[in-house]
């Protein structure tokens, strides 16, 4: 079907009947149809005994009417050109027949309904209210305006005897169609487009913050691996100083390795310069990198996990109960890895601050010779929790911090209506190709905490 012949516009602003329910359009289609075969018989009907018009005559402007209102489920403006084309033909076929009559005692001409009868009333108001639906509003009110002038070229200007006029009716009802048409497509077109900004909108801010916090862990990343290319370039110029008599071959290895830190080392100032061109996203975090594409990088250390009894305590100063426990032997991990590591309990401990008020916290660090694993959990809340003004993409950062190392994150809720958050980090911030750890493996313990009720 041409969507172009009719005047429907693409699905995003012409909607079918009930989008999504197509049990119910054969429904729609069934009871119309049904209709349509009753206004079909009135209309012959009516079309015989008033105009007297005979039966082929009046077989074809009541069917005519028919096939136009099943045809506008579809297609309306082909049925609404057929409607009026019928009503016109029949009009005009009708005058000719129609015999001067006595006047009435009160001056007025008895007669017929002309030159809209009742059937062509409804059939006309009901294929423009699909059509309004269907089509832009410039064009239903296009049609309804070639009603009108259709009504008052055979009405106001052929004219007829002995008739009753419908043509001022029929205008008034079609153009209560045309309205109410186009307000329920105005209506369903800014309900559409509402949903499609939310959606937008949505979709932006995930990216946005997905990309800071890229932006964020790229900066921190690269910070200690600029710090390793430093050594490394000071290791290689030192390097020939601690050796008697070195080769010129041995001289010119270690400056090669030089040069290349060093420019590796351009490479990554040159990418922190863009990182810093953007505000921080927490101006308070002592972490932050200074604005305007100039600021220097922050004298602090990146935190580690050495720091992680610090951090708890800072929590446990704020109000919430912290226990921590490491289990495992600890082994040498990455710097990228130990960063994250920090940075993935430090934010599920913010939003155990901001979501879970008076709660009881476990950390739990698990050294294993893959990797590290990492559990936070909450218990349920025991006051209700204040309006947080923040984005609420925590768990999108720790994702993606988790997947840039090769590992993986999870959260959900525990059985007794706390929180958890299990991350697994490879060791060395590579994903370990051969034996994948299965994150069903992962899934956090079922914790009971003690409520102080338990019997001894």
């Amino acid at each position: 079907m041409n969507a172009a012949a009719d005047g429907a516009e693409p699905p995003r602003t012409a909607p079918t009947l009930f989008p999504g329910h197509r049990w119910l359009r054969h429904v729609t289609y069934v009871l119309v149809s049904l209709a349509a075969l009753g206004l079909s018989l009135a209309g012959m009907d009516e079309t015989m005994s008033a105009y007297e018009l005979g039966a082929p005559q009046g077989l074809l402007a009541g069917f005519g009417q028919g096939v136009a209102l099943v045809l506008a489920l579809r297609r309306p403006v082909p049925a609404w050109a057929l409607s009026l084309t019928a009503t016109a033909v029949t009009a005009l076929a009708a005058r000719a027949a129609m015999d001067p009559r006595a006047a009435l005692p009160d001056g007025s001409s008895p007669g017929p309904d002309w030159p809209w009868s009742t059937t062509e009333i409804i059939v006309q108001a009901a294929v423009l209210l699909l059509l309004a639906l269907r089509v832009p509003t410039r064009r239903a009110l296009a049609a309804l305006a070639a009603t009108a002038l259709t009504t008052f070229v055979i009405q106001g200007v052929l004219g007829a005897q002995s008739y009753s006029s419908t043509g001022t009716v029929a205008v008034a009802v079609c153009a209560v169609a045309v309205l109410v048409g186009t307000a329920l497509r105005g209506r369903s077109e800014a309900r559409t487009q509402l949903v499609e900004q939310v959606t937008i909108t949505a979709e932006e801010r995930n990216r946005r913050t997905l990309l800071e916090e890229r932006s964020r862990i790229a900066r921190e990343l690269h910070d200690v691996v600029a710090h390793h290319m430093s050594v490394i370039s000071i290791q290689a110029q030192v390097a020939p100083l601690l050796v008697e008599n070195p080769s010129e071959e041995l001289k010119e290895n270690l400056d090669g390795i030089r040069q290349n830190a060093l420019e590796a080392l351009a490479e990554l100032r040159r990418v922190l310069g863009v990182l810093r061109s953007a505000n921080p996203e927490y101006p308070d975090d002592p972490y932050a990198v200074g604005g305007a594409g100039t600021g220097a990088a922050p004298d602090a250390p990146q935190p580690t996990l050495d720091r992680l009894d610090a951090l708890i305590e800072n929590t446990r100063a704020a109000g919430l109960d912290v226990r921590s426990e490491v289990r495992g032997e600890a082994r040498a991990l990455a710097p990228g890895v130990e960063l994250s590591a920090y940075r993935i309990i430090q934010e599920a401990l913010s939003n155990a601050l901001r979501h879970a008020p008076g709660s009881t916290v476990v950390v739990e660090v698990a050294h294993g010779p893959e990797g590290l694993e990492l559990t936070v959990t909450n218990s349920r809340p025991q006051q209700a929790a204040p309006p947080s003004p923040g984005a609420g993409h925590g768990l999108l950062g720790m994702r993606e911090r988790a997947t840039m190392l090769g590992g993986h994150l999870t959260a959900g809720r525990t059985f007794q209506g706390g929180f958890t958050i299990v991350a697994f980090l490879p060791r060395d911030g590579v994903a370990l190709p051969d034996e994948p750890v299965d994150p069903d493996e992962l899934a956090a313990p079922e914790i009971i905490f003690p409520t102080g009720d338990e019997k001894p």
